[in-house]
Protein backbone atom coordinates (compact mmCIF):
# COMPACT_ATOMS: atom_id res chain seq x y z
CA UNK A 1 0.00 0.00 0.00
CA UNK A 2 2.81 2.43 0.88
CA UNK A 3 4.51 1.64 -2.44
CA UNK A 4 1.31 2.40 -4.37
CA UNK A 5 0.82 5.65 -2.45
CA UNK A 6 4.41 6.67 -3.22
CA UNK A 7 3.77 6.10 -6.91
CA UNK A 8 0.58 8.17 -6.74
CA UNK A 9 2.44 11.01 -4.98
CA UNK A 10 5.15 10.88 -7.65
CA UNK A 11 2.58 11.06 -10.44
CA UNK A 12 1.00 14.07 -8.77
CA UNK A 13 4.35 15.85 -8.61
CA UNK A 14 5.05 15.06 -12.27
CA UNK A 15 1.72 16.55 -13.38
CA UNK A 16 2.25 19.55 -11.10
CA UNK A 17 5.61 20.43 -12.63
CA UNK A 18 4.55 19.56 -16.17
CA UNK A 19 1.69 22.04 -16.01
CA UNK A 20 3.74 24.66 -14.17
CA UNK A 21 6.69 24.74 -16.58
CA UNK A 22 5.00 23.74 -19.84
CA UNK A 23 6.47 25.82 -22.67
CA UNK A 24 9.35 27.02 -20.53
CA UNK A 25 12.91 27.39 -21.81
CA UNK A 26 15.61 25.24 -20.23
CA UNK A 27 19.31 25.72 -20.95
CA UNK A 28 21.26 22.51 -20.33
CA UNK A 29 25.03 22.91 -19.92
CA UNK A 30 26.68 19.48 -19.94
CA UNK A 31 30.32 18.85 -19.02
CA UNK A 32 32.26 16.67 -21.45
CA UNK A 33 32.97 13.73 -19.06
CA UNK A 34 29.20 13.14 -18.85
CA UNK A 35 29.14 12.39 -22.58
CA UNK A 36 31.58 9.52 -22.00
CA UNK A 37 29.51 7.95 -19.22
CA UNK A 38 27.28 4.90 -19.74
CA UNK A 39 24.23 6.98 -18.68
CA UNK A 40 24.73 9.48 -21.51
CA UNK A 41 22.33 7.83 -24.03
CA UNK A 42 19.62 7.84 -21.37
CA UNK A 43 20.33 11.48 -20.54
CA UNK A 44 19.87 12.55 -24.16
CA UNK A 45 16.71 10.44 -24.41
CA UNK A 46 15.36 12.34 -21.38
CA UNK A 47 16.19 15.67 -23.04
CA UNK A 48 14.37 14.50 -26.15
CA UNK A 49 11.38 13.55 -23.99
CA UNK A 50 11.31 17.06 -22.50
CA UNK A 51 11.32 18.59 -25.97
CA UNK A 52 8.50 16.28 -27.09
CA UNK A 53 6.34 17.21 -24.10
CA UNK A 54 6.43 20.96 -24.67
CA UNK A 55 9.64 22.24 -23.11
CA UNK A 56 12.10 24.37 -25.10
CA UNK A 57 15.52 22.80 -24.63
CA UNK A 58 18.88 24.38 -25.49
CA UNK A 59 22.03 22.24 -25.14
CA UNK A 60 25.45 23.73 -24.44
CA UNK A 61 28.01 20.90 -24.45
CA UNK A 62 31.38 21.35 -22.80
CA UNK A 63 34.40 20.09 -24.70
CA UNK A 64 37.49 21.01 -22.65
CA UNK A 65 38.69 17.46 -22.00
CA UNK A 66 37.99 16.42 -25.59
CA UNK A 67 39.97 19.40 -26.86
CA UNK A 68 42.88 18.37 -24.63
CA UNK A 69 42.68 14.82 -25.98
CA UNK A 70 42.54 15.88 -29.65
CA UNK A 71 45.50 18.21 -29.24
CA UNK A 72 47.47 15.49 -27.46
CA UNK A 73 46.68 12.98 -30.22
CA UNK A 74 48.09 15.43 -32.76
CA UNK A 75 51.19 16.14 -30.65
CA UNK A 76 50.18 19.75 -30.10
CA UNK A 77 51.06 21.47 -26.84
CA UNK A 78 47.74 22.17 -25.11
CA UNK A 79 49.28 23.72 -22.02
CA UNK A 80 49.92 27.19 -23.41
CA UNK A 81 48.11 29.43 -20.93
CA UNK A 82 48.34 33.09 -20.05
CA UNK A 83 47.77 34.61 -16.64
CA UNK A 84 44.96 37.14 -16.41
CA UNK A 85 44.41 39.47 -13.50
CA UNK A 86 41.06 41.06 -14.34
CA UNK A 87 38.28 41.50 -16.85
CA UNK A 88 35.05 39.62 -17.43
CA UNK A 89 36.75 36.55 -18.80
CA UNK A 90 38.76 35.97 -15.62
CA UNK A 91 35.62 34.82 -13.84
CA UNK A 92 35.29 31.84 -16.18
CA UNK A 93 38.91 30.72 -16.27
CA UNK A 94 40.38 28.07 -13.97
CA UNK A 95 42.16 30.06 -11.30
CA UNK A 96 43.58 33.09 -13.19
CA UNK A 97 44.64 31.41 -16.43
CA UNK A 98 43.14 31.12 -19.88
CA UNK A 99 44.16 28.82 -22.72
CA UNK A 100 45.81 30.54 -25.67
CA UNK A 101 44.13 29.28 -28.83
CA UNK A 102 46.59 29.95 -31.63
CA UNK A 103 45.96 29.88 -35.38
CA UNK A 104 47.59 26.46 -35.40
CA UNK A 105 45.27 25.15 -32.68
CA UNK A 106 41.87 26.62 -33.56
CA UNK A 107 41.05 24.13 -36.32
CA UNK A 108 41.61 21.24 -33.87
CA UNK A 109 39.52 23.01 -31.23
CA UNK A 110 36.69 23.36 -33.74
CA UNK A 111 36.99 19.70 -34.67
CA UNK A 112 36.86 18.60 -31.04
CA UNK A 113 33.94 20.91 -30.19
CA UNK A 114 31.82 19.90 -33.15
CA UNK A 115 32.62 16.24 -32.56
CA UNK A 116 30.98 16.52 -29.12
CA UNK A 117 28.02 18.45 -30.54
CA UNK A 118 27.56 15.81 -33.23
CA UNK A 119 27.38 13.13 -30.56
CA UNK A 120 24.32 14.86 -29.13
CA UNK A 121 22.85 15.17 -32.61
CA UNK A 122 23.27 11.42 -33.18
CA UNK A 123 21.46 10.37 -30.02
CA UNK A 124 18.71 12.97 -30.47
CA UNK A 125 18.11 11.63 -33.98
CA UNK A 126 17.72 8.19 -32.44
CA UNK A 127 14.91 9.63 -30.31
CA UNK A 128 13.35 11.24 -33.41
CA UNK A 129 13.89 14.80 -32.23
CA UNK A 130 15.26 17.33 -34.70
CA UNK A 131 18.33 19.29 -33.60
CA UNK A 132 20.45 22.07 -35.08
CA UNK A 133 24.13 22.80 -34.54
CA UNK A 134 24.28 26.46 -35.46
CA UNK A 135 26.30 29.65 -35.36
CA UNK A 136 24.17 31.28 -32.66
CA UNK A 137 27.13 32.93 -30.88
CA UNK A 138 28.86 36.08 -32.07
CA UNK A 139 32.26 36.30 -30.41
CA UNK A 140 35.03 38.82 -29.95
CA UNK A 141 38.71 38.16 -29.38
CA UNK A 142 40.31 38.73 -26.00
CA UNK A 143 43.28 40.35 -27.74
CA UNK A 144 46.64 40.81 -26.05
CA UNK A 145 46.72 40.00 -22.30
CA UNK A 146 49.84 40.78 -20.29
CA UNK A 147 51.90 40.88 -23.46
CA UNK A 148 50.52 37.61 -24.89
CA UNK A 149 48.34 37.52 -27.99
CA UNK A 150 45.48 35.12 -27.21
CA UNK A 151 44.67 34.98 -30.96
CA UNK A 152 41.57 32.75 -31.32
CA UNK A 153 40.57 32.80 -27.65
CA UNK A 154 37.35 34.75 -27.31
CA UNK A 155 34.33 35.77 -25.29
CA UNK A 156 30.63 36.10 -26.08
CA UNK A 157 29.79 39.34 -27.84
CA UNK A 158 26.17 38.58 -28.69
CA UNK A 159 23.67 35.70 -28.74
CA UNK A 160 21.45 35.57 -31.81
CA UNK A 161 18.31 35.15 -29.72
CA UNK A 162 15.86 35.62 -32.61
CA UNK A 163 17.41 32.75 -34.54
CA UNK A 164 17.40 30.54 -31.45
CA UNK A 165 13.75 31.38 -30.76
CA UNK A 166 12.71 30.45 -34.31
CA UNK A 167 14.43 27.08 -33.95
CA UNK A 168 12.84 26.44 -30.55
CA UNK A 169 9.38 27.38 -31.83
CA UNK A 170 9.75 24.69 -34.48
CA UNK A 171 10.15 22.12 -31.72
CA UNK A 172 13.84 21.62 -32.47
CA UNK A 173 16.77 21.52 -30.04
CA UNK A 174 19.63 23.95 -30.77
CA UNK A 175 23.12 22.75 -29.83
CA UNK A 176 25.76 25.41 -29.16
CA UNK A 177 29.38 24.15 -29.23
CA UNK A 178 32.09 26.20 -27.51
CA UNK A 179 32.84 28.15 -30.67
CA UNK A 180 31.76 31.66 -31.62
CA UNK A 181 32.41 33.72 -34.73
CA UNK A 182 33.19 37.35 -35.34
CA UNK A 183 31.06 39.33 -37.84
CA UNK A 184 33.77 38.65 -40.42
CA UNK A 185 33.63 34.88 -39.78
CA UNK A 186 36.73 34.47 -37.61
CA UNK A 187 36.29 31.54 -35.17
CA UNK A 188 36.99 31.86 -31.45
CA UNK A 189 37.25 29.35 -28.64
CA UNK A 190 34.67 30.46 -26.04
CA UNK A 191 34.04 28.78 -22.65
CA UNK A 192 30.82 26.76 -22.56
CA UNK A 193 30.01 28.22 -19.13
CA UNK A 194 30.03 31.72 -20.60
CA UNK A 195 27.85 30.62 -23.51
CA UNK A 196 25.35 28.94 -21.18
CA UNK A 197 25.07 32.09 -19.09
CA UNK A 198 24.71 34.37 -22.11
CA UNK A 199 22.06 32.14 -23.73
CA UNK A 200 20.09 31.90 -20.47
CA UNK A 201 20.09 35.66 -20.19
CA UNK A 202 19.26 36.32 -23.84
CA UNK A 203 16.33 33.89 -23.91
CA UNK A 204 15.02 34.69 -20.42
CA UNK A 205 15.48 31.04 -19.53
CA UNK A 206 13.32 29.67 -16.72
CA UNK A 207 15.98 27.19 -15.65
CA UNK A 208 19.66 26.51 -16.17
CA UNK A 209 20.85 22.96 -15.58
CA UNK A 210 24.55 22.48 -14.87
CA UNK A 211 25.09 18.79 -15.58
CA UNK A 212 28.49 17.70 -14.30
CA UNK A 213 30.45 14.50 -13.69
CA UNK A 214 30.98 15.05 -10.00
CA UNK A 215 29.42 13.72 -6.84
CA UNK A 216 27.09 16.31 -5.35
CA UNK A 217 28.45 15.80 -1.80
CA UNK A 218 29.75 19.34 -1.48
CA UNK A 219 29.55 19.33 2.33
CA UNK A 220 32.30 16.70 2.42
CA UNK A 221 34.67 19.06 0.59
CA UNK A 222 33.59 22.61 1.42
CA UNK A 223 32.81 24.61 4.53
CA UNK A 224 29.03 25.06 4.52
CA UNK A 225 27.06 27.55 6.68
CA UNK A 226 24.73 26.03 9.27
CA UNK A 227 21.52 27.38 7.76
CA UNK A 228 21.80 25.44 4.48
CA UNK A 229 19.87 22.17 4.05
CA UNK A 230 22.21 19.20 3.63
CA UNK A 231 21.22 15.64 2.77
CA UNK A 232 22.70 12.68 4.61
CA UNK A 233 25.11 12.03 1.72
CA UNK A 234 26.55 15.54 2.09
CA UNK A 235 24.82 17.05 -0.93
CA UNK A 236 23.23 20.49 -0.69
CA UNK A 237 19.48 20.62 -1.29
CA UNK A 238 18.85 24.26 -2.11
CA UNK A 239 20.37 27.71 -1.59
CA UNK A 240 19.64 31.33 -2.28
CA UNK A 241 22.13 33.32 -4.38
CA UNK A 242 23.30 35.05 -1.18
CA UNK A 243 24.05 31.69 0.46
CA UNK A 244 25.84 30.56 -2.69
CA UNK A 245 28.01 33.67 -2.61
CA UNK A 246 28.84 33.04 1.06
CA UNK A 247 30.02 29.52 0.27
CA UNK A 248 32.21 30.77 -2.57
CA UNK A 249 33.82 33.46 -0.42
CA UNK A 250 34.33 31.07 2.52
CA UNK A 251 36.18 28.50 0.40
CA UNK A 252 37.84 30.34 -2.46
CA UNK A 253 41.14 30.93 -0.65
CA UNK A 254 40.97 27.95 1.69
CA UNK A 255 43.19 24.96 1.04
CA UNK A 256 41.48 21.61 0.70
CA UNK A 257 42.62 18.00 0.77
CA UNK A 258 40.93 17.71 -2.62
CA UNK A 259 41.67 20.94 -4.48
CA UNK A 260 40.38 19.60 -7.79
CA UNK A 261 36.95 18.73 -6.36
CA UNK A 262 36.80 22.02 -4.47
CA UNK A 263 37.53 24.06 -7.58
CA UNK A 264 34.90 22.17 -9.60
CA UNK A 265 32.25 22.84 -6.96
CA UNK A 266 33.18 26.52 -6.78
CA UNK A 267 33.24 26.85 -10.56
CA UNK A 268 29.68 25.52 -10.78
CA UNK A 269 28.54 27.68 -7.86
CA UNK A 270 30.03 30.76 -9.57
CA UNK A 271 28.10 30.01 -12.75
CA UNK A 272 24.91 29.41 -10.76
CA UNK A 273 25.37 32.65 -8.83
CA UNK A 274 25.98 34.71 -11.97
CA UNK A 275 22.95 33.10 -13.68
CA UNK A 276 20.78 34.00 -10.70
CA UNK A 277 22.06 37.58 -10.82
CA UNK A 278 21.25 37.62 -14.55
CA UNK A 279 17.61 36.76 -13.91
CA UNK A 280 17.45 32.95 -14.07
CA UNK A 281 15.05 32.05 -11.27
CA UNK A 282 16.30 28.51 -10.77
CA UNK A 283 19.67 26.90 -11.42
CA UNK A 284 20.11 23.17 -10.86
CA UNK A 285 23.49 21.50 -10.38
CA UNK A 286 23.24 17.75 -10.87
CA UNK A 287 25.46 14.71 -11.40
CA UNK A 288 24.72 13.61 -14.95
CA UNK A 289 26.12 10.15 -14.31
CA UNK A 290 23.01 9.18 -12.35
CA UNK A 291 20.30 7.55 -14.42
CA UNK A 292 17.36 9.89 -14.99
CA UNK A 293 19.05 12.74 -13.13
CA UNK A 294 17.36 15.61 -14.99
CA UNK A 295 13.90 14.09 -14.69
CA UNK A 296 14.38 13.36 -10.99
CA UNK A 297 15.52 16.92 -10.38
CA UNK A 298 12.79 18.51 -12.48
CA UNK A 299 9.76 16.47 -11.51
CA UNK A 300 10.01 16.41 -7.73
CA UNK A 301 10.07 18.98 -4.95
CA UNK A 302 13.00 17.30 -3.26
CA UNK A 303 15.13 16.61 -6.34
CA UNK A 304 18.55 14.96 -6.31
CA UNK A 305 20.85 17.89 -7.01
CA UNK A 306 21.43 21.39 -5.67
CA UNK A 307 19.02 24.17 -6.59
CA UNK A 308 19.89 27.86 -6.41
CA UNK A 309 16.63 29.79 -6.47
CA UNK A 310 15.55 33.44 -6.49
CA UNK A 311 11.78 32.98 -6.54
CA UNK A 312 9.65 31.86 -3.60
CA UNK A 313 10.32 28.16 -3.17
CA UNK A 314 8.93 27.37 0.26
CA UNK A 315 6.78 29.21 2.76
CA UNK A 316 4.60 28.69 5.82
CA UNK A 317 1.07 30.05 5.63
CA UNK A 318 -2.44 29.75 7.03
CA UNK A 319 -4.59 27.07 5.46
CA UNK A 320 -7.37 27.28 2.89
CA UNK A 321 -10.32 24.92 2.72
CA UNK A 322 -8.82 23.38 -0.40
CA UNK A 323 -5.82 22.25 1.69
CA UNK A 324 -7.86 19.79 3.79
CA UNK A 325 -7.19 16.69 1.61
CA UNK A 326 -3.42 17.35 1.70
CA UNK A 327 -3.43 17.93 5.47
CA UNK A 328 -5.32 14.69 6.09
CA UNK A 329 -2.94 12.88 3.71
CA UNK A 330 0.00 13.97 5.86
CA UNK A 331 -1.74 13.14 9.12
CA UNK A 332 -3.27 9.77 8.19
CA UNK A 333 -0.14 7.59 8.68
CA UNK A 334 0.43 9.16 12.13
CA UNK A 335 -3.23 8.75 13.08
CA UNK A 336 -3.08 5.07 12.12
CA UNK A 337 -0.07 4.61 14.41
CA UNK A 338 -1.77 6.44 17.25
CA UNK A 339 0.83 9.20 17.27
CA UNK A 340 -1.85 11.79 16.42
CA UNK A 341 -5.46 11.67 17.57
CA UNK A 342 -7.92 11.12 14.74
CA UNK A 343 -9.40 14.22 13.12
CA UNK A 344 -11.89 14.53 10.28
CA UNK A 345 -12.31 17.33 7.72
CA UNK A 346 -15.14 18.93 9.66
CA UNK A 347 -13.08 19.17 12.85
CA UNK A 348 -10.17 20.77 11.00
CA UNK A 349 -12.51 23.14 9.16
CA UNK A 350 -14.04 24.29 12.46
CA UNK A 351 -10.60 25.32 13.74
CA UNK A 352 -9.21 26.35 10.36
CA UNK A 353 -7.63 29.53 11.70
CA UNK A 354 -5.53 27.46 14.12
CA UNK A 355 -3.79 25.49 11.35
CA UNK A 356 -0.73 26.34 9.27
CA UNK A 357 1.00 24.50 6.43
CA UNK A 358 4.51 24.51 5.02
CA UNK A 359 4.37 24.61 1.25
CA UNK A 360 7.26 23.65 -1.00
CA UNK A 361 6.92 24.76 -4.59
CA UNK A 362 3.14 24.67 -4.45
CA UNK A 363 2.86 21.33 -2.62
CA UNK A 364 2.03 20.96 1.07
CA UNK A 365 4.74 19.03 2.92
CA UNK A 366 4.07 19.79 6.60
CA UNK A 367 1.28 21.01 8.83
CA UNK A 368 0.58 21.95 12.44
CA UNK A 369 -1.88 23.79 14.63
CA UNK A 370 -1.83 26.24 17.53
CA UNK A 371 -4.95 25.97 19.71
CA UNK A 372 -5.68 28.78 22.19
CA UNK A 373 -6.90 27.33 25.50
CA UNK A 374 -6.97 30.61 27.40
CA UNK A 375 -4.83 31.66 30.34
CA UNK A 376 -2.21 32.82 27.79
CA UNK A 377 -1.39 29.22 26.87
CA UNK A 378 -1.52 27.52 23.51
CA UNK A 379 -1.31 23.89 22.43
CA UNK A 380 0.90 22.87 19.53
CA UNK A 381 -0.87 19.96 17.89
CA UNK A 382 -1.42 18.04 14.64
CA UNK A 383 2.25 18.31 13.61
CA UNK A 384 2.84 16.11 10.57
CA UNK A 385 5.42 16.10 7.79
CA UNK A 386 5.91 14.29 4.51
CA UNK A 387 8.17 11.30 5.33
CA UNK A 388 10.12 11.88 2.11
CA UNK A 389 11.28 15.23 3.50
CA UNK A 390 12.52 14.19 6.93
CA UNK A 391 16.07 15.38 6.20
CA UNK A 392 14.88 18.97 5.72
CA UNK A 393 13.69 19.56 9.28
CA UNK A 394 10.20 20.60 8.22
CA UNK A 395 8.73 19.61 11.59
CA UNK A 396 11.09 21.98 13.36
CA UNK A 397 10.20 24.74 10.95
CA UNK A 398 6.45 24.38 11.38
CA UNK A 399 6.77 24.26 15.19
CA UNK A 400 9.07 27.28 15.09
CA UNK A 401 6.48 29.14 13.06
CA UNK A 402 3.74 28.23 15.54
CA UNK A 403 5.89 29.39 18.46
CA UNK A 404 6.43 32.76 16.77
CA UNK A 405 2.69 32.94 16.12
CA UNK A 406 2.08 32.33 19.84
CA UNK A 407 4.47 35.11 20.77
CA UNK A 408 2.71 37.57 18.47
CA UNK A 409 -0.59 37.03 20.25
CA UNK A 410 1.15 37.44 23.63
CA UNK A 411 0.98 33.83 24.82
CA UNK A 412 3.34 33.16 27.70
CA UNK A 413 3.55 29.39 27.24
CA UNK A 414 2.97 26.67 24.66
CA UNK A 415 2.59 22.97 25.33
CA UNK A 416 2.23 19.73 23.42
CA UNK A 417 0.71 16.37 24.30
CA UNK A 418 2.51 13.33 22.93
CA UNK A 419 2.69 9.59 23.35
CA UNK A 420 5.71 8.80 21.18
CA UNK A 421 7.58 12.02 20.35
CA UNK A 422 8.93 13.17 23.70
CA UNK A 423 12.59 13.08 22.62
CA UNK A 424 11.82 15.24 19.61
CA UNK A 425 10.00 17.88 21.67
CA UNK A 426 12.84 17.86 24.21
CA UNK A 427 15.28 18.56 21.37
CA UNK A 428 13.22 21.69 20.62
CA UNK A 429 13.61 22.94 24.19
CA UNK A 430 10.31 21.68 25.63
CA UNK A 431 10.35 20.42 29.22
CA UNK A 432 8.05 17.77 30.70
CA UNK A 433 5.20 19.35 32.69
CA UNK A 434 2.37 18.28 34.97
CA UNK A 435 -1.31 18.12 34.06
CA UNK A 436 -2.07 20.73 36.73
CA UNK A 437 -0.03 23.30 34.78
CA UNK A 438 -2.42 23.22 31.81
CA UNK A 439 -5.30 25.68 31.38
CA UNK A 440 -8.55 24.54 32.99
CA UNK A 441 -10.31 24.07 29.63
CA UNK A 442 -7.59 21.67 28.51
CA UNK A 443 -7.51 19.76 31.78
CA UNK A 444 -11.22 19.02 31.38
CA UNK A 445 -10.74 17.53 27.91
CA UNK A 446 -7.52 15.61 28.72
CA UNK A 447 -7.87 11.93 27.73
CA UNK A 448 -6.69 9.94 30.76
CA UNK A 449 -6.92 6.66 28.82
CA UNK A 450 -4.45 7.91 26.21
CA UNK A 451 -1.99 8.93 28.97
CA UNK A 452 -0.21 11.49 26.80
CA UNK A 453 2.90 13.11 28.23
CA UNK A 454 2.90 16.88 28.50
CA UNK A 455 5.80 19.03 27.33
CA UNK A 456 5.84 22.80 27.68
CA UNK A 457 7.94 25.73 26.55
CA UNK A 458 7.98 29.09 28.34
CA UNK A 459 7.94 31.98 25.90
CA UNK A 460 9.91 35.16 26.21
CA UNK A 461 7.92 37.93 24.61
CA UNK A 462 9.85 41.07 23.73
Amino acid sequence: MNSIQSQVDLIREVFHYQSRFDGSTFVIKIDYPVTEDSCFPGLVKDLALLAKTGFKVVIVPGAKENIDMVLKNHDIDSCNYVNITGGDYAEWADETQVRVTSSKVISYVEMAAFNVASKFMTFLSGSRVDAVIGNFVRARGLGVINGTDTEHTGAVDKIYADSLTRVLNLGMIPILPCIGWSPSGKPYNVPSDEIALAVSKALGSDKLFIVCAQSSSAAKILDIPDNIDIRQDGSLVRMTPHQTDLIIKANINKKSDNESAKNKFLKNFKLAYKASQAGVHRVHIIDGRENGSILKELYSNLGIGTMIYTDEYDSVRSIHSRDLPDILRLMEPLMLKGILIRRNPEQIQQKKDDYSVLEIDGSIRACGALHDWGESQGEIAAVATDPNYTDLGLGRRIVGYLIEKAKKIKMRRVFALTTQSQDWFESLGFIEARLESLPEQKRVTYDHNRKSKIFALELKNN
